[in-house]
């Protein structure tokens, strides 16, 4: 396994960004993996080691560079409830400055960067993030049809927009997706209307709740881990991943 830190070049300077990839081969299909908004840090570069061992280039940008490098705050090696609040306060004003202009700005950058790099097979991508990272992938995947073959969500805000803003991102859709819902973020009739939207897109997809989780269980730094539901997780993603991007 091979690992790097680079630089994305982008409109607005230098997205900071971690590669995780095989030794073996020449090229292997890219991945770009949006972060949680904690950002990039010991447990993402962990789950792109896993994820690249599978036989992926895998691609984590920081996408809150415009503020700075990752770790843009100081993060204790555990994000228990007791620090989180404090934590989250620090992270809205870039959440928030971080506008859909920005994210669709960002994205071009990403896959055009993705796609040149002499470890990337030619054709097409994959996409998938966390938390707020679920959303940038959801509409990364809408934003480039013709390059991204599949696309997964996990405990991300999809859908807290309300039914047009999900058609106006479903409707653009080719990517086959996954999308992996924490049981505290979405009740049983919220997934219902959001997989109504899907069919009304005519997307492929799978849309469901973990059962017995809560927001961001994928995160083995933070209270939320579920160590099922973070298997589940990689069973649904390397599944989608099989079946859209073969490794050789």
């Amino acid at each position: 396994m091979t690992t790097k830190t680079l630089q994305i070049p982008t409109p607005d300077g230098q997205a900071d960004a971690f590669a995780a990839f095989p030794d073996y081969g020449e090229r292997h299909p890219g991945v770009l993996m949006y972060a949680d908004a904690f950002g990039i840090r010991p447990v993402l570069e962990e789950m792109a080691r896993e994820l690249a061992e599978h036989g992926y280039y895998v691609l984590v940008p920081n996408f809150f560079y415009r503020h700075g490098p990752a770790p843009l705050i100081e993060l204790p090696e555990h994000i228990g409830e007791e620090v989180r609040p404090a934590v989250i306060a620090q992270l809205m004003p870039l959440i928030e400055a971080h506008t859909a202009e920005r994210v669709l700005s960002d994205a071009d950058a990403y896959l055009r960067f993705l796609s040149t790099q002499p470890g990337v097979s030619a054709g097409p991508v994959a996409v998938t993030g966390y938390c707020i990272g679920g959303l940038l992938a959801m509409r990364t995947a809408a934003a480039h049809p013709e390059q991204v073959a599949a696309v997964a969500g996990f405990h991300g805000p999809v859908g807290a927009d309300g039914p047009d803003s999900l058609h106006r991102l479903f409707s653009k859709l080719t990517a086959q997706v996954h999308l992996g819902h924490a049981e505290s973020d979405l009740t049983p009739e919220a997934l219902g209307e959001l997989n109504q939207a899907l069919d009304a897109a005519g997307v492929g997809y799978t849309s469901e709740i973990y059962p017995g989780t809560v927001h961001g269980f994928t995160m083995a730094d933070t209270d939320a881990f579920n160590p099922a539901a973070l298997q589940r997780h990689w069973d649904r993603l390397l599944a989608l991943l099989d079946r859209t991007l073969p490794t050789s």
